[in-house]
């Protein structure tokens, strides 16, 4: 929470109060003498450290106190220099010591104001509450502060509550595969939950003296035993003499943004990365199967502020990082922004994030969940438990950011947490801790989040696409749609290297995929995720035919009603496809078949199969292709994919269910 800058200016306004007050509450003009020389003391530079000599003052103090122990101004100025050099348990003791001497005079300082931040600050909340209390009874309190001690008094009370509803925390360390002597932080996940990238702070000796050096890492994991592998550093032209921080990496492992810094005339802080100044975002993206070299974000991310901590969501096409921003008074106030990828490559302009989400503390460290409408950051300026604490929003029905939610105590402490990652899984959460039991300096460790925070469980597509024929992978052009509503969820290509898209799904929904090749015929599919509730993934082979196959082409997206030959709304996405596939191609004639299963009055059958292949031939005509292209016949189920003989020897009901769907099929081939 954002109280301790406070501070100083509530010790300035406090010490200029002692110094015009006479007479002291001491008579000993020793300790009068002592008090004033500590007054001075901060205006005197310590050599060693470089900052106002507060501990010469604190001497002075206590050879006041020495001198009288009463002397409660010696014990209130001793706890402001306390502060300074955050020793909060101990400037606690000395402003209660200087209340238990005189609780009039000194609480007309607003000492319980300072007492209770104190308290907060070393998670004594219940008594940094009590004490807030007092200080927003008191008739002397300076208005001025009211909002601050209100904020206080509410942080106080949600933490106090935390701490007596504990939510469920079992850290487990992620083992030796990523941890080492050294510190790990930063993790980020490619939407499998297969890849872990993260930073490594590697300690060495250069030129007789200790050094530091960060770069990054990646570990697979074992789908034999659920470990994590020893993890390689990436490449040299990724991993520089320079610092390389704060990596985010999308769903299908192809694309990393992470942090480099340049100075403002874009002079090189890591290998050839020239920048808008401060610390920029670049990326780099792998293509047949090597990293490129980094590059500025090309667009409208990176500015004279310093941008950092990226996360890129699992479709590669949206972008929130945070940027700080130094004020004319030099402050710097960091907050969450958005940008969107736009058709040409480049980035948007960025916007920041409305303030429901951003405060006039410092945002950081924020993770755009796979669902695509989760957030989870640190702020300090939410009401949270001291430091920086842990949040989760989630986006409404309208796209709206909704109110964020802290993750609650023992996950948020009063002290720093940040770098949050929680996996695809949505229940799953890693962070970096320097706790006991590690293998040295900040360990990853990850841990179940509580129900009510976890994210939209969220699965993972894989499809492959090849040619059916010689199995060339293929960079293909793949779209995603949402079956119900016909709204595109995904539209891109499949990489050229191993003919894979890999993307992130909500699991309560059923999707249509379309696969077109310019030498290619097009392919079709649907699967439903309404009914996976334990599984993680849908992995999909996805063979073209080519254009000068004979070979079946099966409309797995064109449905009918149950025994009618009247289109669902839902056949249009395949159908518009099939029609601008033969646009394209106007040379090509089709036969476009209807095919039913054995169950049911062969006769009957035989006329349903016709007049859906029928209703398929004149929807084509109606998009403007030539009838004299198009011929349509209905072969009940004379041709069968799976035979009688097959379905009869199987004894599972689904496996039989889905034999004879597969044969109640819609397709086409090409007429010689």
């Amino acid at each position: 929470m954002r109280f301790s800058f406070l501070i100083v200016l509530f010790i300035l306004l406090n010490s200029q109060a002692l110094k015009a007050q006479f007479p002291y509450s001491t008579s000993s003009k020793k300790a009068i003498k002592l008090f004033n020389q500590a007054q001075k003391a901060p205006k005197l530079i310590d050599q060693n450290t470089g900052v106002p000599n507060y501990t010469e003052g604190i001497r002075l103090l206590d050879a006041a106190i020495k001198k009288d122990s009463q002397f409660w101004e010696a014990f209130l100025l001793k706890g402001e220099f306390l502060e300074y050099q955050r020793k909060y348990a101990e400037a606690a003791s000395c402003y209660q010591r200087a209340l238990e001497i005189d609780p009039y005079h000194s609480v007309s300082g607003s000492t319980h104001f300072y007492l209770s931040v104190c308290l907060f600050t070393i998670g004594e909340y219940q008594k940094a509450l009590e004490n807030i209390e007092i200080f927003l009874k008191n008739p002397n309190a300076n208005e001025k502060w009211l909002s601050e001690a209100y904020q206080l008094k509410n942080c106080a009370a949600f933490s106090v509550s935390a701490i007596q509803n504990p939510k469920s925390f079992e850290p487990h360390n992620v083992g030796p595969g990523i941890n080492t002597i050294f510190s790990e932080y930063y993790p980020t996940l490619t939407v499998d939950g297969n890849e872990l990238l993260f930073t490594r702070r590697i300690r060495f000796m250069n030129n007789g003296r200790q050094d530091e050096q960060e770069d990054f890492y990646i570990s697979q994991l074992s789908t034999e035993n659920s470990t994590w592998g020893q993890a390689k550093p990436m490449p040299e032209n990724i991993n520089t003499a320079w610092n390389e921080g704060a990596p985010t990496i999308s769903g299908d492992g192809k694309t990393i943004i992470f942090v480099a810094c340049t100075d403002p005339s874009g002079v090189n802080y890591g290998g050839n990365r020239t920048g808008k100044g401060s610390c920029d975002l670049f990326i780099t993206n792998k293509i047949n199967g090597r990293w490129t070299t980094p590059k500025n974000l090309p667009g409208g991310v990176n500015t004279a502020n310093w941008e950092t901590q990226p996360s890129l969501s699992a479709d590669g096409k949206t972008l929130y990082f945070i940027r700080a921003v130094r004020s004319k008074e030099g402050k710097s106030n960091s907050d969450i922004y958005v940008s969107h990828l736009q058709e040409d490559g480049q980035w948007s302009v960025a916007q920041r994030l409305p303030n429901t989400i951003n405060t006039n503390a410092n945002e950081e460290s924020v993770q755009i969940h796979p669902d695509g409408n989760t957030l989870y950051f640190a702020s300090r300026g939410h009401i949270g438990m001291g430091g920086s604490d842990l949040f989760v929003s989630k986006k409404d029905a309208n796209g709206n950011w909704g109110k964020p939610v802290n993750l609650g105590y023992p996950i948020n402490t009063c002290f720093d947490e940040n770098s949050l990652l929680v996996s695809a899984q949505g229940s799953i959460a890693f962070f970096a801790s320097d706790r006991q039991g590690g293998y040295g300096g900040l360990d990853i460790y990850w841990f179940e989040l509580p129900t009510e925070t976890q994210a939209l469980q969220t699965f993972y597509f894989e499809g492959t696409a090849f040619d059916a024929l010689s199995k060339d992978k293929l960079a293909a052009q793949i779209q995603l749609s949402d079956l119900s509503s016909g709204k595109i969820i995904f539209a891109g290509f499949t990489d050229s290297y191993d003919g894979k898209i890999t993307l992130p799904l909500p699991i309560d929904k059923s999707y249509a995929v379309l696969v077109n090749h310019p030498s290619y015929h097009p392919f079709s599919l649907n699967f439903d995720l309404t009914l996976q509730e334990n599984a993680k993934s849908f992995l999909l082979d996805m063979p073209l035919n080519p254009l000068q196959s004979s070979a079946e082409n099966v409309l797995n997206n064109v449905f009918f009603d149950l025994a009618m030959a009247s289109l669902r709304p839902e056949s249009k996405v395949e159908l518009l496809n099939l029609a601008n596939y033969l646009q394209k191609n106007p040379t090509i004639q089709i036969e476009i078949q209807g095919h039913t299963d054995s169950q049911g009055d062969p006769s009957k059958n035989l006329i349903l199969s016709a007049a859906r292949a029928k209703a398929v031939e004149d929807f084509l005509i109606s998009e403007g292709i030539d009838p004299k292209r198009l011929k349509s016949k209905g072969y009940g189920s004379n041709q069968p994919l799976v035979t009688d003989s097959a379905i009869a020897q199987m004894t599972d009901p689904k496996q039989i269910q889905e034999a004879h769907q597969k044969n109640r099929r819609t397709s086409y081939k090409i007429l010689p």
